[in-house]
């Protein structure tokens, strides 16, 4: 009876192969019975203890108010983040500029947004129509107005929450932008130069995707704080996001923990559907990236100057070229 022959992946024998014995890991084990004793624990004390009265959170936990400020919430995230990013990707561009007029600008726009409380902030665009009681277009410097209009018809609590919501949002998000854009090798606009591109053009079409896959990632963090950000809106006052939803309800049925459980609950249920999509974008992006051998199975045809039973040591090497190929 012939002797099996183990093979590598090239498929030559490995002569004297050693038959290793697999390292115990104790440690590992008696980690991991711990840490499923501590879980179970845990679970079992959430759902045994009567204080956190589960039959109320069933109850409201679909209520009409609780979906309401549900909506809400999703609304003031998209739309703040939308405006967030528009204004981000503007200010990441304004602080690459070679005029220092429009590098100042983005500069101090950053530093004011990052260095004040996002609660500060909203406090002070829910007195907006006190500080400025009117709007008006005209002539500057004059008493000459075309056109005017009273501030609490334009700046609303909801759309106070907003842009309160995405000016803040956008000082961070610029400088994950203008860390993206940095990302991308410079040879990539000097190759689109080279082509006769215009400066807008190599911005949106060979910049902007390729920084992508380092932008996303941070940004479907940032999104995720912006959904637990939007319950400081009390402060514009907007008061029908999710948070004063449940505290409203839990108010009047003096019932505290049961609704800080219905806001967890969505929270929770809304984080998670962000972070597949979150999931989706980066593999979307991340096209291209990751080195994978060519052909059926892992395997391809021999190299040049390789014979058929060599080993296909160059594959690392046609990846990486594959990657520098994509960048270039």
């Amino acid at each position: 009876m012939p002797h099996h022959v183990e093979r590598d992946g090239e498929g030559l024998p490995i002569p004297n192969r050693i038959e290793a014995k697999p390292v115990k890991r104790t440690g590992q084990i008696v980690a991991a019975v711990i840490v499923a004793l501590l879980a179970a624990m845990l679970i079992h004390g959430l759902v045994t203890n009567p204080r956190f009265e589960w039959n109320v959170v069933w109850k409201y936990l679909f209520n009409e108010r609780v979906l309401e400020g549900v909506g809400y919430t999703l609304i003031l995230t998209f739309l703040s983040m939308i405006i967030a990013i528009i204004l981000a990707v503007i200010l990441a561009i304004m602080r690459k500029s070679a005029n220092p007029v429009l590098r100042g600008v983005s500069w101090f726009y950053i530093w004011f947004f990052r260095g004040t409380p996002v609660y500060t902030q909203l406090v002070f665009w829910g007195l907006f129509s006190v500080l400025i009681p009117r709007l008006s277009l005209g002539i500057p410097f004059t008493s000459v107005e075309f056109w005017s209009v009273d501030s609490q018809t334009v700046v609303t609590a909801f759309n106070a929450a907003v842009i309160g919501l995405a000016l803040n949002e956008a000082a961070y998000l610029a400088e994950i932008v203008r860390a993206g854009l940095e990302a991308v090798d410079p040879g990539q606009e000097e190759a689109a130069k080279a082509l006769g591109m215009k400066r807008s053009m190599i911005m949106r079409r060979v910049i902007l995707p390729q920084a992508m896959r380092i932008i996303i990632p941070p940004t479907g963090n940032e999104t995720i704080g912006m959904l637990k950000t939007t319950s400081l809106v009390l402060a514009v006052p907007f008061t029908l996001e999710l948070q004063y939803a449940t505290n409203a309800i839990a108010n009047r049925i003096y019932k505290p923990i049961p609704l800080l459980i219905v806001a967890s609950v969505w929270y929770l249920l809304i984080t998670s559907i962000f972070m597949v999509i979150q999931s989706m974008l980066e593999k979307h992006f991340g096209k291209g990236f990751e080195a994978r051998p060519v052909g059926t199975k892992g395997k391809q045809a021999p190299l040049p100057g390789k014979t058929e039973g060599e080993p296909q040591d160059d594959v690392n090497k046609t990846n990486e070229a594959a990657f520098l190929g994509y960048n270039a």
